[in-house]
């Protein structure tokens, strides 16, 4: 990992040990695109009452305050250059990797970052659930997840247009043997009922929509020991409904829409497959309200609090 620009790891002001389940869970939270809302929603969150004493945290920026974050070249405030600010969010998620798989943190959160920053910053991942597969060499899925519904996504940050060329039966399989293991592991699911949404409207109608619910998703979900697919317009209803533990979705938007018409705002994205916890707000970089002191940190107390209760989770299954 190339050095960081003015980027470390600051501890935030809460007290514990390092050590065994008796302990606090240890978490790492990134600051995300310095021009967004991610400091001071991460500012936000920390001051909360829910979240200010579950874990010991290590807050990973440009190094300074959680609130106005500082680079080599001075003060950083929102709306600065692009480049920089993807570079300083890339160091960051690239730190905050390393402190887990090193064991110097149990789990992280991320802040969200702008993808297009990212790229000019030098880093070419089309996002964070790409990067981090490709930092801790694993196989991962992306899910949104909260009380009402779990969305877990097949395909992720590709055109519409290559979906169809890039959905397989293996990719599927892969998908819900990952979702399977992350929800018995992280969220205490045994047997989970994982449920495959269609591609195509109403799952092709027998082929008059498109055949590959019949000719790729079916004998995938049968493979998989997982149940569909299911139209998308009902899917997502039966799973909210108690019917399914999770859905896979075919492709991004479909998933994404389901989850945040449900739940925007306290659910929470969790990368599955990955060797520690990592949690996200569901929102983006808000760069038009970075700044104002308006930005809503509910998500990213949500994300805090499941990255803890899967620590401990984790942590109790391991204890004899």
């Amino acid at each position: 990992m190339r050095p960081a620009p003015g980027a470390g790891a600051v501890p935030a002001q809460h007290g514990g040990r390092r050590g065994d389940a008796t302990h606090r869970p240890r978490i790492a939270i990134t600051l995300g695109d310095p021009r967004g809302i991610g400091p001071e929603v991460t500012a936000s969150a920390l001051a909360d009452p829910s979240v200010s004493d579950i874990a010991d945290f290590h807050v990973v920026g440009p190094t300074g305050t959680v609130f106005m974050p500082h680079t080599a070249t001075g003060t950083w405030l929102p709306h600065g250059g692009t480049p920089l600010a993807g570079e300083l969010a890339g160091v960051a998620i690239e730190r905050a990797a390393d402190m887990a798989l090193s064991g110097e943190v149990d789990g992280i959160v991320t802040s969200p970052i702008d993808k297009s920053a990212l790229l000019a910053g030098g880093y070419s991942y089309p996002g964070h659930t790409e990067m981090l597969a490709s930092l801790a060499g694993a196989q991962t899925v992306m899910m949104l997840a909260s009380d009402r519904l779990r969305v877990v996504l097949a395909t992720t940050h590709i055109p519409l247009s290559e979906v169809g060329r890039v959905l397989s039966a293996d990719l599927i399989e892969r998908t819900a043997r990952i979702t399977r293991a992350g929800l018995a592991s992280w969220f205490g699911l045994e047997n989970a009922r994982i449920a495959l949404c269609a591609l195509n409207p109403h799952a092709g109608d027998g082929g008059r929509f498109g055949n590959e619910d019949d000719t790729i998703l079916r004998p995938a979900a049968q493979k998989a020991g997982i149940l569909g697919p299911f139209p998308a317009d009902t899917v997502f209803v039966r799973a909210m409904r108690g019917e399914f533990d999770a859905v896979i979705a075919p492709y991004h938007d479909v998933g994404m829409t389901a989850i945040k018409v449900a739940s925007f705002g306290s659910a929470v994205n969790v990368t599955l497959g990955l060797p520690f916890p990592r949690t996200s707000p569901d929102h983006g970089t808000a760069l038009d309200i970075a700044g104002q002191g308006i930005a809503d940190a509910s998500s990213m107390i949500a994300a805090i609090r499941l990255c803890a209760e899967i620590v401990s989770r984790v942590r109790a299954n391991r204890t004899p």
